[in-house]
């Protein structure tokens, strides 16, 4: 039976405290998550869904294609301290590489895969932490696999970056991973992708702490 949708949008808002845990975190040099293009396929037109559970559909029991990922972490300000309120975007093609927008899946109706929402975003907590439950991302022609990210406070933009796949052999040769030339900046958008233990479904965990190069004001 696929586990009800209101399982997983409740039960990612109480994960155990050592899964948001990253040695050195919060180390007293922060490495600033470097900005990174938006690209072109931010959707042009958001779906009706724009929850935090981009695996299912609104009531729909059929899952997207592709590795269940738990994607999690923290935003944090340029001192380290949690952004509260802040809401997290979060887009990335399907499992066949086609984007929530038309400029992408006009012609490709047949590759895209209906089932995946393509596009989500979270209100961060007290502590600063989000949470999605995605796919792996996949590679397509000229690019390595990637999720874009959006930060905003307000009506204020406060980054846009990228994450990317720890090991993947295309990552050195994506023009725009490479662009990020400081090792440890280059480091800070790179993320392991580990089994969950005991999973039947076969699903991964990810932990991706962004911190801004700013303190924002928080009114």
């Amino acid at each position: 039976m696929t586990p009800s949708r209101r399982h997983f949008l409740a039960t990612g808002l109480a994960l155990p405290a050592s899964f948001w845990l990253v040695p050195g975190a919060f180390a007293e040099e922060l490495t600033k998550t470097p900005k990174q293009t938006e690209g072109p396929f931010y959707p042009d037109k958001l779906p009706l869904d724009t929850d935090n559970d981009l695996i299912l559909i609104n009531d729909k029991t059929t899952p997207a294609v592709g590795e269940i990922s738990h994607l999690t972490g923290k935003i944090l300000d340029a001192k380290g301290n949690p952004l509260t309120g802040a809401v997290v975007e979060i887009w990335q093609c399907d499992g066949n590489g086609v984007y929530l927008h038309s400029g992408d899946s006009k012609g490709k109706q047949k590759e895209q895969d209906k089932y995946f929402q393509g596009y989500g975003r979270f209100l961060t907590s007290k502590t600063g932490e989000y949470y999605f439950r995605t796919i792996k991302p996949v590679p397509y022609p000229g690019r390595t696999p990637h999720i874009h990210f959006k930060i905003k406070k307000g009506n204020k933009e406060l980054l846009v970056t990228q994450m990317y796949v720890a090991g993947h052999a295309g990552n050195e040769k994506d023009f725009i991973y490479t662009g990020v030339k400081d090792k440890k900046a280059r480091e800070s958008i790179t993320v392991e992708f580990a089994k969950v233990k005991d999973s039947k479904l076969g699903e991964l965990n990810a932990n991706f702490n962004i911190v801004l190069g700013m303190t924002p004001e928080m009114d």
